[in-house]
């Protein structure tokens, strides 16, 4: 296995080539998964380099290795770490879980008061999440800001959203509240208890989705007989 350096820092004005190749790359990742995430143009990735809201990686070579971005719905009460990718070369790396821990440092610095949450279906991105201090929770809890949801639009799986009246879907709902001090051995707590049964969790998530999926399926084709 090759051994790569990579530098992770706040993404810039001089960042900006950087853009149209984080876009197609973010389309052709979500198109491999079968799944999706809300499609960004690189106009809109642009902007959050120049607002420093978002974290980039580069090899000491300045090869594009990986991305995510920070976005603020109702008010700056709730923020999203969004669209993690990393370049397919680079993965295997731990690069993920780097460049999580880096824009969430930049969320808490950025909106200090800010709950910061996350729609996912991936296990490895619900393990670093449970690492940062996130814990499962359902989508009554997240945003009810009409333009986050309607960021769901370009998924594949929108349907499956709508079907469920925006209460569940295939992505697993996490949550971090910043607590005060006295609070933190409980949260802790309910950390540790989701990190135990974490496998539990994972085999509960593949049973959602085999279950969601056949649902649209059988409603596509009760609709196709009409």
């Amino acid at each position: 296995m090759d051994n790569f350096t990579f530098k992770i820092t706040t993404a810039t004005e001089a960042h900006l080539d950087y853009a149209i190749i984080i876009t197609e790359e973010m389309e052709e990742s979500a198109k491999a998964r079968g799944t999706g995430i809300a499609k960004r143009s690189p106009e809109y990735i642009k902007t959050k380099m120049m607002e420093g809201k978002a974290v980039i990686a580069l090899t000491e070579q300045g090869e594009w290795a990986g991305f995510c971005y920070i976005e603020a719905w109702g008010h700056g009460k709730f923020v999203a770490n969004s669209g993690l990718i990393v370049a397919p070369k680079f993965r295997k790396y731990g690069l993920a879980r780097l460049i999580k821990m880096e824009i969430f440092k930049l969320s808490r610095i950025k909106y200090p008061e800010s709950k910061i949450f996350g729609l996912t279906t991936g296990a490895a991105v619900m393990k670093i999440n449970s690492e940062l201090g996130y814990i499962p929770v359902s989508y009554a809890d997240l945003t009810d800001d009409e333009q986050f949801w309607k960021g769901c639009q370009s998924c594949v799986n929108f349907e499956i959203l709508q079907m469920k009246s925006r209460n569940n879907c295939l992505c697993t709902a996490m949550l971090y509240v910043p607590k005060p001090e006295q609070s933190q051995k409980e949260d802790l707590a309910l950390r540790n208890d989701f990190k135990k049964n974490i496998k539990l969790f994972e085999r509960w998530t593949r049973l959602k989705k085999y279950v969601m999926l056949n649902l649209k399926k059988t409603k596509n084709k009760t609709i196709s007989l009409f």
